[in-house]
Formats: C-alpha cells, sequence, structure tokens
C-alpha cells in the first residue's frame, strides 16, 4: 500500500494537531491547577487561619479527649473544700473526703501535684503555690481588695495570668486560679475516670480481677447495674441513643424504598406509555432528592416538632428520590424476554410483574437499599443532632458544653464502631440476598 504526497502533508498536519494538543495540556493544566490553589489560599483566608490558630488551645483540647481533671476548690467565703471528678456533682467525693494526693486538714490542706509542684490552702483564705525552678507564690483573695498576689521575680512568665480580680497559674502539673470567692486547682489525669462505677459505687477503685472475683461469687448483677447505670458516663442512655439512630436510618431507608419502588413503575418509559405521568413522577423524583436530607430536616421539625420519627421522615423523603430514579432506571433495562415469556402463559400484568420484572431488578434493588442503609446511618448522626434524637444529640450536648470532651472522644468512638458493624452488616446480608436471587432464578 502506497501513501501519496496529500496524504502524507494530512498525517503530518494531524501529528502536528495532536501534538499541539498535548503540549497545551501539559502547559495549561498544572497552569489551572496553580490558579485554583491560589484561589483557595486567598478565598478561603488560609493566611488569617494560620494566625487565629493557637498551639496551646488544640493542645488543651486534645489533652481532654483522653484524660480526666480532679477538681480541688474552697469557697472563699465558708472555707469549705471539695473534691470533684471533671467538677461534676456526680463524681464529687464524700464529705471529709478526698484523692490520695490531697492530705485534708482543719488548719491547712496541701495538695501535691506531682514532681515538687505543692499547693497549699492555707488559714484566712491564703492560698500559696511552690513551683520547682521558679519559687513560692502566694496570694490573699477577698471581697474588698480582691486577689493580692506576690511574685518571687518582678517579672510575671507568661504562664501566670494575674490581674486584681483573678489570678491564673498554668504549669505541666496542673492549674491554680484564684477568685474573690473560688480557689481551685486543676489536676490532669491519663484516662476516662469513673467510666465504669461511679464514686458512689461499692465497686470503685476496684481492680479487674476483684471485680470479676465479686461477679464469680454472685454479685454479677449488681455489677452489670452499677455499671449500667452509670451517672456520668450514662451507658443506658447511649446506648438508647445509638439504637434511635440505627432505628432512624432503618425506618427512613426502607420506608423509602417501600414508596419509590410502586412509583418508579411510572417513571419508567417500557411500564408507563404516558408522557405526562412519566414527566411529573420524575419531578416529583427530582424536586425530593434535589433538597437536601438536612433542610427536610429542619422543615419537619418545624411542622411536626423534634424527635426520632422526623429524622426518619426526612431521610425517608430523600430517599424517596434517589430511589425512585435509581428504581426506575433499572425498570428500563430488563429483559422484555423473560417478561414474555411469564406472558405466553396467560399470567395476568400483577403476575408479569411479579415473575417477570422483580426477580430481574432484585439484585440493583437489594444493593442499592443496602448501600444507603450504611450510608444512613452516618447521616442520621447529624440529623440527629438537629431533630433532638439519637446519639447526635448527646454528642451535641458534649460539645456545647466545652468541656466534656472525654465523652465527645467516646461518642464519637461508639458512631465509628457503628458505621464499621453497619457496614460489614451491609456487605454481609448484600452478599447473601444477591447470591441467594441470582440462584434462585
Amino acid at each position: 500500500m502506497t501513501i501519496t504526497a496529500s496524504e502524507t502533508d494530512l498525517l503530518k498536519v494531524d501529528a502536528d494537531r495532536l501534538f499541539g494538543r498535548k503540549k497545551l495540556m501539559s502547559f495549561g493544566l498544572p497552569a489551572l491547577v496553580i490558579a485554583y490553589l491560589t484561589y483557595i489560599f486567598f478565598a478561603f483566608d488560609i493566611p488569617g487561619l494560620s494566625q487565629r490558630f493557637e498551639v496551646d488551645n488544640a493542645r488543651a483540647l486534645v489533652a481532654d479527649s483522653y484524660s480526666y481533671k480532679t477538681h480541688i476548690a474552697r469557697d472563699n467565703r465558708t472555707g469549705e473544700i471539695s473534691a470533684a471528678i471533671e467538677g461534676e456533682r456526680k463524681g464529687t467525693y464524700p464529705d471529709g473526703t478526698a484523692p490520695e494526693w490531697v492530705t485534708l486538714g482543719e488548719a491547712e490542706t496541701v495538695i501535691d501535684l506531682g514532681d515538687g509542684h505543692v499547693v497549699t490552702f492555707g488559714a484566712d483564705n491564703l492560698v500559696s503555690y511552690d513551683i520547682p525552678g521558679y519559687g513560692l507564690i502566694t496570694a490573699q483573695p477577698s471581697r474588698a481588695k480582691g486577689v493580692q498576689a506576690v511574685l518571687p521575680t518582678e517579672v510575671t512568665p507568661e504562664w501566670i495570668n494575674a490581674s486584681k480580680n483573678r489570678m491564673a497559674i498554668t504549669t505541666e502539673a496542673g492549674r491554680l486560679t484564684i477568685t474573690r470567692n473560688r480557689t481551685e486547682v486543676f489536676r490532669y489525669f491519663t484516662g476516662w475516670e469513673l467510666f465504669f462505677f461511679t464514686l458512689d459505687s461499692p465497686y470503685s477503685g476496684m481492680s479487674v480481677s476483684e471485680v470479676m472475683a465479686r461477679a464469680l461469687g454472685g454479685e454479677h448483677a449488681q455489677i452489670w447495674q452499677d455499671f449500667w447505670t452509670n451517672k456520668m458516663w450514662r451507658h443506658q442512655e447511649v446506648a438508647w441513643a445509638i439504637f434511635e439512630t440505627i432505628l432512624m436510618a432503618f425506618l427512613g431507608t426502607m420506608g423509602a424504598a417501600i414508596v419509590a419502588l410502586p412509583l418508579a413503575f411510572l417513571a419508567a418509559k417500557n411500564f408507563s406509555p404516558f408522557l405526562v405521568v412519566r414527566q411529573v413522577t420524575r419531578r416529583f423524583f427530582d424536586f425530593f432528592r434535589g433538597v437536601d436530607a438536612l433542610i427536610w430536616t429542619i422543615v419537619l421539625a418545624r411542622a411536626f416538632g423534634p424527635g426520632p420519627l422526623t429524622g426518619a421522615l426526612a431521610i425517608l423523603i430523600t430517599d424517596t428520590g434517589s430511589f425512585g430514579k435509581m428504581f426506575s432506571e433499572a425498570l428500563e433495562n430488563v429483559d422484555k424476554k423473560q417478561i414474555e415469556g411469564i406472558q405466553s402463559t396467560g399470567a395476568k400484568p400483577v403476575q408479569r410483574y411479579r415473575f417477570g420484572v422483580i426477580p430481574q431488578i432484585t439484585p440493583i434493588l437489594l444493593s442499592q437499599i443496602l448501600y444507603y442503609l450504611e450510608s444512613n446511618t452516618r447521616s442520621a448522626t447529624i440529623i440527629g443532632a438537629i431533630t433532638g434524637g439519637g446519639i447526635g444529640l448527646m454528642l451535641t450536648q458534649a460539645m456545647i458544653t466545652q468541656k466534656d470532651w472525654e465523652e465527645v472522644t467516646y461518642y464519637i468512638v461508639l458512631i465509628i464502631l457503628m458505621v464499621m458493624i453497619m457496614d460489614w452488616f451491609s456487605g454481609w446480608l448484600r452478599r447473601n440476598l444477591i447470591s441467594g436471587s441470582e440462584s434462585g432464578r
């Protein structure tokens, strides 16, 4: 086969065009990426964000997620001293008792924070803090003169914040705050204190082996009751909230599938001959899935009030639109020969749909429904925070307090575990149901 001169010229032109396009792509695409990243850098105020970022606050937030603090407080008006985990009444030590590193006394109370850091509550509201390598700090709070502090140096370090009415000292060992009416010491410990038993439980402070021995000795019911009704960590309420979240996702997803399946027949070309009916049904699906579930949640909460059922309805409405579109597309791709074979036996329309259509689309339906069930389990957490139900509500409440970050971590861990379990269960169910439906054809 010979190539003429004109054909050779055309090939050269095509090659030059192709080379030019590749050259343009090699230079143009990186330029677009750089321009886009530059736009993001200024549009999202990345320089301002870096200036507003505070390392100390981030470090404290991370520490609060895996640690707890014990409060030793003195009421400067009455002289009463109290000790509490996280400063909560549910974690308050009985009167006259305190952790082992606190020595209570009538004249003075000594708080040993470790590594030589010692705080002393003396008479007449006097408080002192002996800091190794710095010296002794003393303060005398009073309602008339405020907080009068004496420092060992003339220059105030950055870790001491002092004013007329308040003084805060933050060290690696702990934190001391002094005001006119209250003096308080915070000491951090690693772990989630009182996670199993609160201080009023007879099993508080026992080792695992001791608790197991008590359980084998016949006290297992009481041990479970004390754990299940823990007032600080509220395991019973958390378990019910997890169940509410899963139930919200299940009702919304399955309800949407039940509503969308018959409507999908009206939107499919091969099952609905009327153009007007098809278009109206498809626009119906577009409207429902075009509005996000969070928007429907707010609308429904305004109409019906807060509650898990409102969240389930929001998921149902949004997923009805999504399922309707996917189911109608699946119906348009069914094999007509199988339907004609069922029809040749004299089957009625309902029977043709039941035995000629449903078996073909069942794997697709099950796959999509189970996928959305898994996805809605995550969405139900956020929806529950708005509608007032499920684990999302408890997570929001813990975040609003700005102090219970260990509970926030606990709830996040539970949410992740819930999603992982639902992912595994959904995959297992999908494999078994779809393989079963395919083998039964």
